[in-house]
């Protein structure tokens, strides 16, 4: 298995990174977008880390433009945005692609590492169907704001469907379980 601590990152302003930085720290790893119909879980997100952060949660942005080209803007540009509309503290990292043959290393390891999501995947997939769309297959990334648990150890805990709210009780309790271990 790879050591997903260990796999290289930009930040959003372009600084290497990795998510060794937060070895230790229960890290939530999302897939975002700026103009997607489900933006508006930045607020939640944001919410989340501001309730656990001093508890050892970190979340972590990852712009993607895989999704029906909802994330057009540049590093730049998203951070603003970011900032701008929903006051987003948590790091923020550069675009990068979450799917099909290019998809970063950190995704190819999340979605080898749990290839389906807890949720109404589901219920996602056939309506996006109905808006004549073709879903990824399992284990591809399905959409936008899929989110990814990943423990202490760098090991990935969980993943959720990108329908499932940042104040899910089924995600606050992983969240949850996983901080307390």
């Amino acid at each position: 298995m790879t050591d997903i601590q260990a796999i290289p990152l930009k930040t959003i302003k372009g600084a290497d990174t990795s998510l060794a930085d937060y070895a230790g720290k229960v890290v939530l790893a999302v897939n975002v977008a700026s103009k997607c119909g489900l933006t508006p879980q930045y607020e939640g997100l944001e919410k989340l880390y501001a309730d656990y952060k001093d508890k050892g949660l970190v979340v972590a942005g990852f712009p993607a433009n895989d999704f029906g080209a909802q994330e057009p803007g540049t590093n730049d540009e998203i951070a603003t945005f970011c900032t701008t509309n929903f006051g987003v503290d948590f790091p923020m990292f550069e675009k990068i692609v979450v799917t099909g043959p290019d998809k970063h290393p950190l995704y190819a390891a999340l979605t080898s590492a749990v290839p389906e999501a807890q949720g109404e995947g589901d219920v996602f997939r056939e309506k996006l169907k109905g808006y004549g769309m073709t879903p990824n297959p399992v284990p591809e990334v399905l959409w936008n704001f899929e989110k990814f648990l990943i423990a202490k150890d760098g090991s990935v805990a969980a993943r959720f469907a990108p329908t499932t709210a940042p104040d899910d009780a089924a995600l606050v309790a992983a969240i949850e379980a996983e901080l307390a271990k």
